[in-house]
């Protein structure tokens, strides 16, 4: 029997990198998992890759930044389940690297609405359903750039700092409901997303892996552990956390 026999998980951004492996790590431990992504091909691949491995999944197009398709996901997540467990809210975008001075107001609003408004849209309808039901678990998708400073990145900074505070407070608010948010805050991950930073130059990944205490990057699938210890029994009393899961970078 797995951690999650008989439970429903939502990944939001569940596509690619953090969101695919934890969308798989779900499905390993027997939880039936509804994948979100804005992009449909990546996002019906996880379901593939899950579904060849024997698990249960469903791909639901979404953009978190707007209400009403969240509010269609969870429609479409109790019509397929009955039911919600587990949430990690992961789906954000980078935005452009800039100094502050130069963003547009679009730019700003854009990686604001992605990231912060994102996740608060998400946990509104997660924690309606989880009261209903007395107890669920939510974890947010912060970063290490969400507890320190990343110059040219702005927007995307106080988007992450904003997930922290918004995690801590709602979960001092919903404790004695049953409900338990904790957020991760992964540092330099290999991931697709590094791509488009590093515009395809593997020198600067190089020079940023061994620049790390441990010499390497992380990897989505040690995100996606915690990400599970975290949404499981065996974290019962942990609460308002901010994991940083970077191999020491900010010590």
């Amino acid at each position: 029997m797995g951690l999650f026999q008989d439970k429903v998980a939502l990944v939001t951004g569940g596509g690619s990198g953090i969101g695919r492996a934890v969308a798989i790590a779900f499905a390993r431990e027997k939880a039936r998992v509804v994948i979100a992504s804005r992009r449909v091909i990546q996002g019906e691949e996880t379901v593939s890759l899950i579904r060849e491995r024997g698990g249960e999944a469903i791909f639901v197009k979404t953009d978190v930044s707007d209400s009403a398709q969240i509010e269609a996901m969870f429609t479409q997540t109790i019509d397929a389940f009955g039911r919600l467990d587990c949430a990690f809210n992961n789906a954000g975008i980078m935005g452009p690297e800039m100094r502050m001075h130069q963003y547009t107001e679009n730019d700003w609003d854009d990686v604001i609405t992605t990231n912060l408004k994102g996740v608060w849209l998400c946990m509104k309808y997660e924690i309606q359903y989880m009261l209903a039901h007395r107890g669920g678990t939510i974890v947010n998708n912060s970063s290490a750039a969400g507890v320190r400073s990343w110059p040219r990145h702005s927007a995307y900074v106080v988007s992450k700092h904003g997930i922290i505070g918004l995690t801590r407070n709602t979960a001092r608010e919903y404790a004695k409901d049953g409900i338990r948010v904790n957020a991760v805050c992964p540092g330099w991950i290999d991931t697709s997303m590094l791509d488009d930073l590093f515009d395809g130059v593997p020198e600067r990944r190089n020079k940023i892996s061994i620049s790390q205490p441990m010499e390497r990057m992380g990897t989505p699938e040690e995100v996606s552990e915690a990400v599970l210890w975290l949404c499981s029994e065996k974290s019962s009393y942990v609460n308002g956390e901010c994991l940083i899961i970077d191999g020491g970078q900010t010590t």
